[in-house]
């Protein structure tokens, strides 16, 4: 009576907290996910979770149940790549160039796991902070690049990972630390810390300074998110982040952060670019299915790419 569904089912609801966000994880109306569930709870003929509790709990039933999907799914997912690797070789190379600075966070885990799975694949990474690396990806030297810039090219796929917003990291103490957003042109009067590369690289002037015509009083520039955030804490200027790579540091009280312009605030989606064709290779695949599993299991407030 059990499927593997049920089970997959049961799990994004224990990770997630509340039927609304995983139904948005399993790419299902809230509807149909609650359907499923009684379906379930009237095939086994006892209740899974209790209702109206935020976030759900489980009965004991559902606990059961629950147990069981943590031992069987990970086990069928490891069959899974080992049958990929089977069908498609288990050589190959995968050597990745980063853009994002902050990115590392995520990014060990996931080379790490991917690693375990694919012990042959040839494995390389470097950070793309002085050189050009959609065209290396294109010669080969590459082969794929994190990147929240994409760039027109018939040779390169752009496979999304996340959605991300970009917020201003303000120190405690600064009169920008009780505004609920921020317009550009009060950045103006700011020194603006940035990483250590052109200014067309970084969103904040792209998706927000430059469309505006403002420039900062000033600039400075640190290599490190966390000597950023330290500056900044200190009142040596402002700097723009994406919003999960300052969760430890608003939880530490060591700065603010404060939404970019009005609404919804700049929102950047962050991709993973590959050669045309190579999308289709099992073991990038894998990274792909990887990458994306630990970023929503591991960073806060991001939302899911369309694509």
């Amino acid at each position: 009576m059990l499927e593997l569904r049920h089970l997959a089912t049961l799990q994004a609801i224990d990770e997630a907290g509340s039927l609304v966000e995983a139904a948005e994880r399993l790419h299902v109306t809230q509807s149909a996910l609650s359907h499923q569930l009684k379906d379930l709870e009237h095939r086994l003929g006892v209740a899974l979770i209790v209702r109206r509790t935020r976030p759900i709990r489980f009965t004991t039933a559902g606990g059961r149940v629950l147990a069981l999907a943590r031992q069987v799914l990970p086990q069928v997912r490891r069959t899974e790549t080992e049958l990929r690797r089977l069908a498609a070789g288990q050589s190959g190379r995968l050597h990745i160039a980063i853009e994002c600075h902050s990115c590392f966070q995520w990014l060990m885990p996931a080379l790490d796991r991917f690693r375990e799975a694919w012990p042959e694949v040839e494995l390389d990474l470097s950070a793309a902070f002085s050189f050009t690396p959609q065209a290396a990806l294109v010669r080969g030297d590459l082969d794929m690049v994190i990147t929240s810039d994409p760039v027109d090219n018939d040779a390169v796929r752009y496979l999304p990972l996340f959605r991300y917003e970009l917020v201003l990291a303000v120190a405690r103490q600064s009169a920008l630390a009780g505004a609920r957003a921020v317009a550009p042109r009060a950045l103006a009067e700011e020194t603006l810390i940035t990483y250590p590369v052109e200014h067309e690289r970084l969103d904040v002037f792209t998706a927000f300074l430059d469309p505006a015509g403002v420039a900062p009083a000033a600039l400075r520039t640190a290599e490190l998110t966390p000597m950023m955030v330290q500056l900044v804490a200190a009142g040596r200027g402002v700097a723009a982040l994406p919003n999960w790579a300052l969760t430890e540091y608003l939880d530490l009280d060591l700065v603010r952060a404060v939404r970019l312009g009005e609404g919804e605030g700049v929102w950047r989606t962050l991709y993973a670019a590959v050669r045309d064709g190579d999308e289709q290779v099992p073991f990038i695949q894998e990274f792909m299915d990887t990458a994306r599993a630990l970023c929503f299991s591991n960073l806060s407030g991001i939302r899911r790419a369309a694509g």
